[in-house]
């Protein structure tokens, strides 16, 4: 599988990384450590988590349970230097973390150190921000946000929470930082603060990016490529929209719209009507959507990776089947018109 070199870290990222988020829900711990075989098996080397994780839904009952599953993998495996280990800390708002604080330099702390004892490693290669303190437009929040901070404060919340990361590089818990949600200024600040010498400098951002949800193209990738900031695209199915199982009003078995009927502010005529003229495209040009859609995100610049998502074997190995596949200039212009068509479904 293609690797991408990840800023100026010497690091190289697979094009597709594995994400986590159903292992220990929809997935039970078996068939996730099979699908870590089957990624690593086809070249993928980057696995990414969540200290919340599982979601949809996040339950305190839960949280951290599917780290612990990555690390019972690591502990059978031995494998850990074949695995570029991404976790994130979660930020403000989730109730069943912390009670929904905000991140702190102690919440890093003691986060870093939840981390490796349910991972079962001594370092963890990405450690990043889940959400700003701040707040910020991603997850359908674009629609009635209005930035309501202190510029001041928030710059002094980085800072602190700069240094608190610094500590983790020095004591060797943490070689890597990202962070995700985030927005142009955001990063921006994080950037500057880092090239003053107040801790490490961010290496990635993980927001979402798919055919349906374009918010990183503008301003966003422009920092990113000048940066030399990598975007690991989340969400690049759209929560399954994509792949066309939702048409016609249809809710599978199983599926996430079954257990959560907006998906997370996504389902939206506009949504449906510019997954149709996507599923054409397809057809057009003799592609499963699937692997166009992934394969779309997998080629736009500042992309560093990929993050894929399945509930089963059958979907990973349907999704790493296609895993080389890129898309022709004619593919391209087609999708960019409906883009055009369809520029903010949801």
């Amino acid at each position: 599988m293609q690797k991408n070199p990840l800023g100026r870290t010497g690091l190289k990222l697979s094009r597709f990384g594995l994400g986590s988020m159903t292992w220990g829900n929809r997935t039970r711990a078996r068939e996730a450590h099979r699908q870590i075989d089957m990624a690593l098996a086809a070249g993928v080397n980057l696995i990414d988590t969540a200290e919340m994780y599982p979601a949809n839904p996040v339950r305190s009952d839960t949280v951290g349970r599917t780290e612990r599953i990555i690390g019972l993998w690591l502990e059978q495996n031995g494998q850990r230097s074949d695995i570029v280990l991404a976790t994130s800390l979660t930020g403000a708002g989730s109730r069943s973390v912390r009670d929904g604080a905000p991140i702190t330099p102690a919440a890093i702390r003691t986060g870093v150190e939840g981390a490796l004892r349910r991972l079962k490693t001594d370092y963890i290669d990405l450690y990043q921000l889940h959400w700003p303190n701040r707040g910020s437009y991603h997850s359908r929040q674009n629609w009635g946000y209005a930035p309501r901070f202190t510029r001041a404060e928030v710059i002094q919340d980085m800072a602190d929470c700069l240094s608190a990361l610094e500590e983790e590089v020095r004591r060797g818990t943490v070689v890597h930082v990202g962070l995700a949600n985030e927005t142009t200024w955001g990063m921006a600040q994080w950037l500057r603060l880092a090239g003053q010498g107040g801790g490490p400098r961010p290496v990635t951002v993980q927001n979402e990016y798919s055919l349906l949800c374009r918010l990183f193209d503008t301003d966003m990738a422009e920092l990113c490529q000048a940066e030399h900031v990598g975007l690991l695209a989340h969400s690049p199915l759209a929560g399954g929209l994509l792949t066309g199982k939702y048409q016609g009003r249809a809710v599978p078995e199983g599926s996430r719209m079954q257990r959560i009927a907006d998906l997370g502010g996504r389902r939206t005529p506009g949504a449906f009507a510019a997954v149709d003229d996507y599923l054409d495209i397809a057809f057009k040009h003799d592609l499963d959507p699937v692997g166009m859609a992934l394969a779309w995100c997998a080629q736009r610049p500042g992309v560093a990776s990929v993050l894929l998502g399945a509930s089963t074997e059958e979907q990973l190995d349907r999704i790493l089947s296609q895993a080389d596949l890129v898309l022709a200039g004619e593919v391209l212009a087609d999708l960019e018109a409906a883009h055009r068509a369809h520029p903010m479904p949801f």
